[in-house]
Protein backbone atom coordinates (compact mmCIF):
# COMPACT_ATOMS: atom_id res chain seq x y z
CA UNK A 1 0.00 0.00 0.00
CA UNK A 2 1.71 3.53 -0.75
CA UNK A 3 1.20 6.10 2.25
CA UNK A 4 -0.68 8.81 1.84
CA UNK A 5 0.09 10.69 4.20
CA UNK A 6 3.54 12.74 4.62
CA UNK A 7 5.01 14.13 7.39
CA UNK A 8 2.57 17.04 7.37
CA UNK A 9 -0.66 15.13 5.89
CA UNK A 10 -2.23 14.19 2.56
CA UNK A 11 -0.32 16.71 -0.05
CA UNK A 12 -0.30 16.99 -3.76
CA UNK A 13 -1.31 18.97 -7.29
CA UNK A 14 -5.01 19.90 -6.41
CA UNK A 15 -7.22 18.33 -8.72
CA UNK A 16 -4.34 16.16 -10.34
CA UNK A 17 -3.25 14.52 -7.09
CA UNK A 18 -5.22 15.89 -4.33
CA UNK A 19 -8.76 15.36 -6.33
CA UNK A 20 -12.10 15.69 -4.94
CA UNK A 21 -12.65 12.15 -4.78
CA UNK A 22 -10.11 11.33 -2.66
CA UNK A 23 -10.76 14.51 -0.38
CA UNK A 24 -14.51 13.19 -0.24
CA UNK A 25 -12.76 9.94 1.04
CA UNK A 26 -10.36 11.23 3.69
CA UNK A 27 -13.66 13.41 4.76
CA UNK A 28 -15.28 9.94 5.10
CA UNK A 29 -11.92 8.05 6.53
CA UNK A 30 -10.90 10.74 9.07
CA UNK A 31 -14.67 11.12 10.28
CA UNK A 32 -15.04 7.26 10.84
CA UNK A 33 -11.68 6.49 12.43
CA UNK A 34 -11.68 9.81 14.48
CA UNK A 35 -15.40 9.77 15.72
CA UNK A 36 -16.08 6.34 15.47
CA UNK A 37 -16.32 5.97 19.84
CA UNK A 38 -18.78 9.39 19.94
CA UNK A 39 -22.06 8.62 21.82
CA UNK A 40 -23.20 11.75 19.89
CA UNK A 41 -23.16 13.13 16.64
CA UNK A 42 -19.91 13.67 15.69
CA UNK A 43 -18.64 17.15 14.90
CA UNK A 44 -15.69 18.10 13.41
CA UNK A 45 -14.50 21.46 12.39
CA UNK A 46 -12.95 22.41 8.78
CA UNK A 47 -10.58 25.21 7.88
CA UNK A 48 -8.52 26.38 5.01
CA UNK A 49 -5.85 28.51 3.33
CA UNK A 50 -6.83 30.76 0.64
CA UNK A 51 -5.86 28.64 -1.85
CA UNK A 52 -8.09 28.52 -5.39
CA UNK A 53 -8.60 25.16 -4.67
CA UNK A 54 -9.43 25.43 -1.37
CA UNK A 55 -13.28 25.74 -2.30
CA UNK A 56 -13.50 22.44 -4.28
CA UNK A 57 -11.66 20.56 -1.79
CA UNK A 58 -14.29 21.78 1.14
CA UNK A 59 -16.77 20.70 -0.38
CA UNK A 60 -15.79 17.14 -1.24
CA UNK A 61 -14.41 16.99 2.13
CA UNK A 62 -17.25 18.23 3.81
CA UNK A 63 -19.68 16.03 1.72
CA UNK A 64 -17.68 13.18 3.08
CA UNK A 65 -18.33 14.00 6.65
CA UNK A 66 -21.75 13.73 6.22
CA UNK A 67 -22.06 11.01 4.08
CA UNK A 68 -21.23 8.96 7.45
CA UNK A 69 -23.19 11.15 9.78
CA UNK A 70 -20.94 14.12 11.11
CA UNK A 71 -21.47 17.60 11.48
CA UNK A 72 -18.97 19.33 8.87
CA UNK A 73 -18.56 22.97 11.28
CA UNK A 74 -16.82 25.08 8.44
CA UNK A 75 -14.61 27.99 9.59
CA UNK A 76 -14.09 29.70 6.38
CA UNK A 77 -9.91 31.13 5.89
CA UNK A 78 -7.99 30.19 8.86
CA UNK A 79 -4.41 29.84 10.47
CA UNK A 80 -3.65 25.84 11.20
CA UNK A 81 -2.81 26.57 14.86
CA UNK A 82 -6.15 28.28 15.16
CA UNK A 83 -7.82 24.87 13.77
CA UNK A 84 -6.17 23.00 16.32
CA UNK A 85 -6.71 25.10 19.34
CA UNK A 86 -10.86 25.81 18.56
CA UNK A 87 -10.99 22.29 18.11
CA UNK A 88 -10.60 22.12 21.66
CA UNK A 89 -12.58 25.65 22.65
CA UNK A 90 -15.51 24.21 20.62
CA UNK A 91 -15.31 20.72 21.86
CA UNK A 92 -15.44 19.51 18.34
CA UNK A 93 -14.28 15.57 18.26
CA UNK A 94 -11.59 16.34 15.12
CA UNK A 95 -10.12 19.30 13.40
CA UNK A 96 -9.34 19.56 9.38
CA UNK A 97 -7.16 21.90 7.97
CA UNK A 98 -7.07 22.41 3.96
CA UNK A 99 -3.84 23.64 3.13
CA UNK A 100 -0.54 23.14 2.07
CA UNK A 101 1.74 25.36 3.80
CA UNK A 102 5.08 27.08 2.47
CA UNK A 103 3.80 24.94 -0.68
CA UNK A 104 2.96 26.93 -4.21
CA UNK A 105 -0.51 27.76 -4.64
CA UNK A 106 -1.23 24.76 -7.24
CA UNK A 107 -0.34 22.19 -4.20
CA UNK A 108 -3.11 21.48 -1.10
CA UNK A 109 -3.28 19.34 1.36
CA UNK A 110 -5.15 18.06 4.33
CA UNK A 111 -4.20 17.52 7.63
CA UNK A 112 -6.11 16.23 10.90
CA UNK A 113 -5.95 17.34 14.30
CA UNK A 114 -7.46 14.91 17.15
CA UNK A 115 -9.84 16.03 19.64
CA UNK A 116 -7.17 17.20 22.09
CA UNK A 117 -5.93 19.02 19.07
CA UNK A 118 -2.81 17.33 18.33
CA UNK A 119 -1.45 16.17 15.05
CA UNK A 120 -2.55 11.79 14.23
CA UNK A 121 -0.04 9.82 14.87
CA UNK A 122 0.99 7.50 12.51
CA UNK A 123 -0.80 4.30 13.45
CA UNK A 124 -4.53 6.40 12.96
CA UNK A 125 -2.94 7.70 9.94
CA UNK A 126 -2.23 4.25 8.46
CA UNK A 127 -6.17 3.16 9.80
CA UNK A 128 -7.24 6.37 7.68
CA UNK A 129 -5.28 5.03 4.64
CA UNK A 130 -6.32 1.59 5.10
CA UNK A 131 -10.12 2.57 4.54
CA UNK A 132 -9.58 5.35 1.31
CA UNK A 133 -6.73 2.78 -0.19
CA UNK A 134 -8.16 -0.43 0.71
CA UNK A 135 -11.94 0.10 1.64
CA UNK A 136 -10.74 -1.93 4.22
CA UNK A 137 -13.87 -1.43 6.34
CA UNK A 138 -17.57 -1.20 5.62
CA UNK A 139 -18.31 2.35 6.74
CA UNK A 140 -21.70 3.41 7.86
CA UNK A 141 -24.20 4.85 5.12
CA UNK A 142 -26.90 7.06 7.60
CA UNK A 143 -30.04 8.00 5.49
CA UNK A 144 -32.84 10.24 7.09
CA UNK A 145 -32.28 12.19 9.88
CA UNK A 146 -29.53 10.27 10.38
CA UNK A 147 -27.23 12.06 7.94
CA UNK A 148 -24.64 14.93 8.71
CA UNK A 149 -24.77 18.09 7.87
CA UNK A 150 -23.49 21.28 7.25
CA UNK A 151 -22.82 24.55 9.39
CA UNK A 152 -20.66 27.70 9.85
CA UNK A 153 -19.20 29.18 12.85
CA UNK A 154 -18.27 33.12 11.62
CA UNK A 155 -16.46 34.09 14.76
CA UNK A 156 -13.55 31.69 14.46
CA UNK A 157 -11.36 34.42 13.54
CA UNK A 158 -11.92 36.77 16.21
CA UNK A 159 -12.51 33.77 19.02
CA UNK A 160 -8.72 32.72 17.61
CA UNK A 161 -7.31 36.19 17.97
CA UNK A 162 -9.18 37.05 22.02
CA UNK A 163 -7.57 33.98 22.68
CA UNK A 164 -3.79 34.95 21.05
CA UNK A 165 -4.34 38.07 23.13
CA UNK A 166 -4.82 36.54 26.58
CA UNK A 167 -1.30 34.90 25.93
CA UNK A 168 0.55 38.13 26.59
CA UNK A 169 -0.04 40.48 29.43
CA UNK A 170 1.92 43.60 27.34
CA UNK A 171 0.84 46.56 25.29
CA UNK A 172 2.36 47.17 22.05
CA UNK A 173 1.54 50.58 21.73
CA UNK A 174 4.27 52.90 20.93
CA UNK A 175 5.87 49.75 18.15
CA UNK A 176 5.64 49.92 14.60
CA UNK A 177 5.56 46.91 13.32
CA UNK A 178 5.84 45.17 9.50
CA UNK A 179 3.99 42.15 8.64
CA UNK A 180 4.08 40.08 5.45
CA UNK A 181 1.02 37.93 5.60
CA UNK A 182 2.37 35.71 2.65
CA UNK A 183 -1.45 36.51 0.78
CA UNK A 184 -2.13 33.60 3.06
CA UNK A 185 -4.30 32.22 6.20
CA UNK A 186 -3.07 35.06 8.74
CA UNK A 187 -3.91 37.90 6.33
CA UNK A 188 -6.73 38.81 8.89
CA UNK A 189 -6.10 37.51 11.82
CA UNK A 190 -2.61 38.77 11.83
CA UNK A 191 -3.04 42.56 11.54
CA UNK A 192 -6.42 42.55 13.62
CA UNK A 193 -4.31 40.81 16.75
CA UNK A 194 -1.70 43.39 16.66
CA UNK A 195 -3.96 46.87 16.42
CA UNK A 196 -5.96 45.59 18.94
CA UNK A 197 -2.93 44.97 21.16
CA UNK A 198 -2.21 48.71 20.06
CA UNK A 199 0.28 47.88 18.06
CA UNK A 200 0.98 50.82 14.47
CA UNK A 201 1.31 48.13 11.83
CA UNK A 202 2.49 47.94 8.17
CA UNK A 203 0.97 45.08 6.44
CA UNK A 204 1.89 43.73 2.85
CA UNK A 205 0.90 40.70 0.89
CA UNK A 206 -2.58 40.56 2.91
CA UNK A 207 -4.40 40.43 -0.61
CA UNK A 208 -5.25 37.14 -1.57
CA UNK A 209 -6.76 36.33 -5.14
CA UNK A 210 -6.14 32.32 -4.61
CA UNK A 211 -2.82 32.04 -6.42
CA UNK A 212 -0.83 34.10 -4.43
CA UNK A 213 -0.09 32.88 -1.27
CA UNK A 214 3.44 32.10 -0.86
CA UNK A 215 4.51 33.76 -4.34
CA UNK A 216 7.58 35.89 -3.82
CA UNK A 217 6.29 36.52 -0.17
CA UNK A 218 6.22 35.30 3.23
CA UNK A 219 8.30 33.39 5.52
CA UNK A 220 10.15 31.56 2.10
CA UNK A 221 10.83 35.10 0.75
CA UNK A 222 11.83 37.71 3.18
CA UNK A 223 13.50 40.52 0.95
CA UNK A 224 10.38 42.49 0.32
CA UNK A 225 9.70 43.41 4.28
CA UNK A 226 13.37 43.37 5.08
CA UNK A 227 12.85 46.42 2.44
CA UNK A 228 9.80 47.60 4.30
CA UNK A 229 11.04 47.19 7.82
CA UNK A 230 14.46 49.19 6.97
CA UNK A 231 12.42 52.16 4.82
CA UNK A 232 10.06 52.58 7.39
CA UNK A 233 12.00 52.56 10.84
CA UNK A 234 9.49 49.93 11.98
CA UNK A 235 11.01 48.53 15.04
CA UNK A 236 10.46 44.69 14.01
CA UNK A 237 9.34 42.80 10.81
CA UNK A 238 6.93 39.23 11.06
CA UNK A 239 6.55 36.84 8.48
CA UNK A 240 4.35 34.41 8.32
CA UNK A 241 4.01 31.14 5.79
CA UNK A 242 0.85 30.27 3.81
CA UNK A 243 -1.02 28.60 6.51
CA UNK A 244 0.68 30.93 9.57
CA UNK A 245 2.47 28.04 11.42
CA UNK A 246 5.32 28.96 11.61
CA UNK A 247 6.72 33.10 11.72
CA UNK A 248 10.57 34.24 10.40
CA UNK A 249 10.97 38.12 12.37
CA UNK A 250 13.33 40.72 11.02
CA UNK A 251 15.21 43.33 13.31
CA UNK A 252 15.42 46.68 12.59
CA UNK A 253 18.78 46.87 10.61
CA UNK A 254 16.78 44.86 8.03
CA UNK A 255 18.45 41.50 9.01
CA UNK A 256 16.81 38.07 9.66
CA UNK A 257 16.05 36.13 12.92
CA UNK A 258 15.71 32.47 12.28
CA UNK A 259 14.02 30.51 14.49
CA UNK A 260 16.84 29.24 16.31
CA UNK A 261 17.24 32.27 17.13
CA UNK A 262 13.60 33.24 18.21
CA UNK A 263 14.16 30.24 20.67
CA UNK A 264 17.42 32.11 21.90
CA UNK A 265 15.56 34.95 22.69
CA UNK A 266 12.19 33.50 24.11
CA UNK A 267 13.92 30.34 25.76
CA UNK A 268 16.70 32.98 27.60
CA UNK A 269 13.53 34.81 28.62
CA UNK A 270 11.52 31.79 30.38
CA UNK A 271 14.64 30.10 32.08
CA UNK A 272 14.98 34.00 34.14
CA UNK A 273 11.30 33.99 34.86
CA UNK A 274 11.66 30.20 36.00
CA UNK A 275 9.30 29.25 33.14
CA UNK A 276 11.54 26.98 31.16
CA UNK A 277 11.08 23.76 31.86
CA UNK A 278 13.48 21.24 32.95
CA UNK A 279 15.89 24.38 31.57
CA UNK A 280 15.63 22.64 28.24
CA UNK A 281 14.37 23.60 24.84
CA UNK A 282 13.81 21.28 22.10
CA UNK A 283 15.43 21.59 18.69
CA UNK A 284 16.37 19.24 15.74
CA UNK A 285 19.89 17.77 14.13
CA UNK A 286 19.88 20.96 11.60
CA UNK A 287 19.42 23.53 14.30
CA UNK A 288 22.65 26.11 13.86
CA UNK A 289 25.86 25.08 16.06
CA UNK A 290 25.16 28.49 17.23
CA UNK A 291 22.41 27.83 19.05
CA UNK A 292 24.35 25.05 21.03
CA UNK A 293 27.28 27.40 21.46
CA UNK A 294 24.59 29.96 22.95
CA UNK A 295 22.89 26.88 25.11
CA UNK A 296 26.30 25.76 26.37
CA UNK A 297 27.05 29.10 27.80
CA UNK A 298 24.11 30.72 29.34
CA UNK A 299 23.52 27.11 31.42
CA UNK A 300 20.23 25.59 28.75
CA UNK A 301 19.53 22.54 27.87
CA UNK A 302 19.40 21.69 24.14
CA UNK A 303 18.01 18.25 23.11
CA UNK A 304 17.87 17.25 19.56
CA UNK A 305 15.41 15.55 17.72
CA UNK A 306 15.26 14.24 13.47
CA UNK A 307 13.86 17.01 11.06
CA UNK A 308 10.09 17.49 11.69
CA UNK A 309 7.74 19.14 14.16
CA UNK A 310 6.49 15.64 15.29
CA UNK A 311 9.40 14.40 16.42
CA UNK A 312 9.79 17.85 18.11
CA UNK A 313 6.59 17.37 19.91
CA UNK A 314 6.66 14.03 20.98
CA UNK A 315 9.88 14.76 22.52
CA UNK A 316 8.08 17.29 24.23
CA UNK A 317 5.23 15.43 25.74
CA UNK A 318 7.36 12.44 26.76
CA UNK A 319 9.61 14.73 28.69
CA UNK A 320 7.59 17.40 30.20
CA UNK A 321 9.10 20.68 28.03
CA UNK A 322 7.45 23.75 27.24
CA UNK A 323 9.21 25.15 24.19
CA UNK A 324 10.83 23.44 20.96
CA UNK A 325 10.99 24.05 17.29
CA UNK A 326 12.92 24.20 14.07
CA UNK A 327 15.18 26.88 12.31
CA UNK A 328 12.51 27.54 10.04
CA UNK A 329 10.42 28.87 12.49
CA UNK A 330 8.11 26.77 13.43
CA UNK A 331 7.71 26.84 17.03
CA UNK A 332 5.43 25.53 19.63
CA UNK A 333 4.88 26.87 23.02
CA UNK A 334 2.95 23.29 25.24
CA UNK A 335 2.26 26.46 27.57
CA UNK A 336 -0.78 27.80 24.81
CA UNK A 337 -1.15 25.78 21.74
CA UNK A 338 -0.62 22.25 20.94
CA UNK A 339 0.94 22.48 17.50
CA UNK A 340 3.31 25.63 15.72
CA UNK A 341 1.80 28.73 15.93
CA UNK A 342 3.14 31.23 13.61
CA UNK A 343 0.85 34.38 15.53
CA UNK A 344 1.98 33.02 18.83
CA UNK A 345 5.11 33.10 18.29
CA UNK A 346 5.39 36.79 17.02
CA UNK A 347 3.31 37.73 20.26
CA UNK A 348 5.82 36.05 22.62
CA UNK A 349 8.84 37.32 20.78
CA UNK A 350 7.89 40.74 20.62
CA UNK A 351 6.40 40.44 24.87
CA UNK A 352 10.40 39.96 25.24
CA UNK A 353 11.16 43.13 22.70
CA UNK A 354 9.05 45.00 24.93
CA UNK A 355 9.05 44.30 28.11
CA UNK A 356 13.21 43.84 27.96
CA UNK A 357 13.16 47.84 25.98
CA UNK A 358 16.21 46.14 23.70
CA UNK A 359 16.04 45.96 19.86
CA UNK A 360 15.65 43.06 18.48
CA UNK A 361 19.05 43.19 16.96
CA UNK A 362 20.90 43.19 20.76
CA UNK A 363 18.44 40.24 21.54
CA UNK A 364 19.32 38.05 18.66
CA UNK A 365 22.82 38.79 19.25
CA UNK A 366 22.84 36.10 22.04
CA UNK A 367 23.26 33.60 19.52
CA UNK A 368 26.05 34.27 16.34
CA UNK A 369 24.41 31.83 13.29
CA UNK A 370 27.55 30.19 12.15
CA UNK A 371 27.65 29.40 8.70
CA UNK A 372 26.19 26.36 6.83
CA UNK A 373 27.05 24.87 4.04
CA UNK A 374 24.78 21.84 2.34
CA UNK A 375 25.99 19.86 -0.93
CA UNK A 376 24.02 17.23 -2.00
CA UNK A 377 26.13 13.95 -2.81
CA UNK A 378 24.67 11.25 -5.39
CA UNK A 379 24.66 7.79 -5.14
CA UNK A 380 23.21 4.87 -5.85
CA UNK A 381 19.82 4.36 -3.88
CA UNK A 382 20.76 1.33 -1.91
CA UNK A 383 23.83 2.85 -0.68
CA UNK A 384 22.41 6.31 0.81
CA UNK A 385 22.53 4.51 4.20
CA UNK A 386 25.97 2.81 3.82
CA UNK A 387 28.25 6.11 4.90
CA UNK A 388 28.51 5.06 8.77
CA UNK A 389 29.54 1.87 7.30
CA UNK A 390 32.36 3.28 5.20
CA UNK A 391 35.42 3.09 7.06
CA UNK A 392 37.30 6.17 4.63
CA UNK A 393 34.19 8.12 5.29
CA UNK A 394 34.17 7.93 8.58
CA UNK A 395 38.04 8.61 9.18
CA UNK A 396 37.35 11.63 7.37
CA UNK A 397 34.18 12.45 9.22
CA UNK A 398 36.22 12.23 12.52
CA UNK A 399 39.45 13.96 11.32
CA UNK A 400 37.27 17.28 10.33
CA UNK A 401 34.88 16.97 13.62
CA UNK A 402 38.58 16.84 15.58
CA UNK A 403 39.98 19.67 13.41
CA UNK A 404 36.61 22.14 14.58
CA UNK A 405 37.22 21.08 18.36
CA UNK A 406 33.34 22.36 19.11
CA UNK A 407 33.70 25.43 16.72
CA UNK A 408 32.05 23.49 13.42
CA UNK A 409 29.98 20.47 12.74
CA UNK A 410 29.98 17.95 10.12
CA UNK A 411 26.05 16.53 9.75
CA UNK A 412 25.89 13.62 6.94
CA UNK A 413 21.81 12.78 6.21
CA UNK A 414 20.36 10.55 3.36
CA UNK A 415 17.59 12.31 1.79
CA UNK A 416 14.28 10.53 2.67
CA UNK A 417 12.62 10.63 -1.34
CA UNK A 418 15.62 11.02 -3.32
CA UNK A 419 19.22 9.04 -4.37
CA UNK A 420 21.16 11.84 -2.17
CA UNK A 421 23.42 11.96 0.95
CA UNK A 422 23.12 15.70 2.25
CA UNK A 423 26.87 17.18 3.43
CA UNK A 424 26.36 19.76 6.00
CA UNK A 425 28.83 21.50 7.46
CA UNK A 426 29.36 24.41 10.15
CA UNK A 427 31.89 26.56 10.98
CA UNK A 428 32.95 30.32 11.55
CA UNK A 429 34.30 30.30 7.69
CA UNK A 430 31.97 30.43 4.94
CA UNK A 431 35.05 29.11 1.80
CA UNK A 432 36.66 26.84 4.20
CA UNK A 433 33.70 25.05 4.83
CA UNK A 434 32.46 24.76 1.29
CA UNK A 435 35.87 23.45 0.11
CA UNK A 436 35.63 20.59 2.81
CA UNK A 437 32.12 20.30 2.17
CA UNK A 438 32.76 19.88 -1.26
CA UNK A 439 35.19 17.47 -0.75
CA UNK A 440 33.29 14.93 1.16
CA UNK A 441 30.53 15.29 -1.51
CA UNK A 442 32.94 13.81 -4.19
CA UNK A 443 34.43 11.36 -1.79
CA UNK A 444 31.06 9.99 -1.29
CA UNK A 445 30.10 10.13 -4.77
CA UNK A 446 33.29 7.80 -5.27
CA UNK A 447 32.38 5.26 -2.38
CA UNK A 448 28.63 5.11 -2.75
CA UNK A 449 27.82 6.63 -5.87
Amino acid sequence: MGRLFGTDGVRGIANLELTGALAYKLGQAGAYVLTSETKHTPRILVGMDTRISGSMLESALVAGICSVGAEAICLGVIPTPAVAYLTRLYKADAGVVISASHNPYEFNGIKFFNANGYKLPDAIEEKIEAIVLDESYELPKPTGKELGFKSVIGTAVDDYVSYLKSTIDTDLSGMKIALDCANGAAFQAAPKTLRELGAEVLVINNNPDGVNINLNCGSTHMEELQKLVVESGADIGLAFDGDADRMLAVDEKGNIIDGDQIMAVIGLDLAKKGKLSKNTIVATVMSNLGFDIMAKREGISLVKTKVGDRYVLEEMLDKGYVLGGEQSGHIIFLEHNTTGDGLLTALQLLRVVKDSNKKPSELASVMQVLPQVLINAKVRNDNKHKYLEDEVIAKVCGELEAEFDGEGRVLIRPSGTEPLVRVMIEGKDQDYIRSRAEELARLIEERLG
